[in-house]
């Protein structure tokens, strides 16, 4: 049973990290859409055809969506075994007070994230890979004017940012438990685990939250 759990849970730290460092790649694209609008488009266009038609790219894609995959599966077996176990209360049992908010609330946060995976997807990569999307000027798919038709909608720029939100203390617990469960977690260094985990998750929660609300003030009248 244990040995059981530890492996679910290695899982979850391998494909949680390898999740965290595709938000710092797709970060570093998505800022492209912060340039001068024709260079922009340009450039975020070549970006995303970059990323569509490298080989080497669309294996670690693959990667990526088996990640997704496998992390949310891991995240249910997790959560039943530990409910299993945890089958009986007790009276004096004050571990909710002693855990975080967001480690208390994975499951919400997970299905926020989840819901948010299922737009994103089908407004972005199912638009690109099977829509009839306009040429730009270089001949590239045209992503650039559906990402930016995107950030002009007050609605959509609510859903983006709160998803984010729930992202952020998604990051946060998960930054700290992949810690612990790969053994870094040591109290001679600790300080150093939890001040990488906070500047990570803020740099790319607000990073992300930052282009849409730039987007919605700035290119609105383009």
């Amino acid at each position: 049973m244990k040995q059981t759990t530890l492996t679910y849970k290695l899982v979850m730290a391998a494909t949680g990290l390898f999740l965290c460092f595709f938000l710092v790649i797709h970060l570093l694209g998505n800022l492209q859409l912060l340039l001068p609008a024709s260079a922009a488009r340009t450039q975020f266009n070549w970006y995303s055809n970059l990323l569509s038609g490298n080989i080497l790219i669309k294996i670690i894609s693959y990667v990526l969506y088996l990640s997704l995959i496998g992390h949310a599966i891991y995240a249910l077996l997790i959560t039943r075994k530990n409910n299993t176990a945890n089958g009986s209360s007790y009276v004096y049992d004050k571990r909710a007070r002693l855990s975080s908010w967001n480690s208390r609330n994975m499951g919400i946060l997970g299905t926020i994230i989840l819901i948010f995976l299922i737009i994103h997807f089908k407004d972005y990569w199912y638009v690109y890979k099977f829509g009839h999307l306009p040429l730009d000027a270089e001949g590239n798919k045209d992503l650039y004017s559906i990402v930016i038709s995107s950030f002009r909608q007050g609605w959509y720029i609510v859903i983006y940012e709160l998803s984010f939100i729930a992202l952020g203390f998604h990051l946060l617990h998960g930054f700290f438990s992949a810690s612990r469960t790969l053994g870094l977690y040591h109290p001679k260094y600790a300080w150093v685990v939890r001040a990488l985990g906070w500047v990570y998750t803020l740099l790319i929660t607000f990073g992300f939250m930052f282009i849409p609300i730039y987007i919605y003030f700035n290119l609105k009248a383009l």
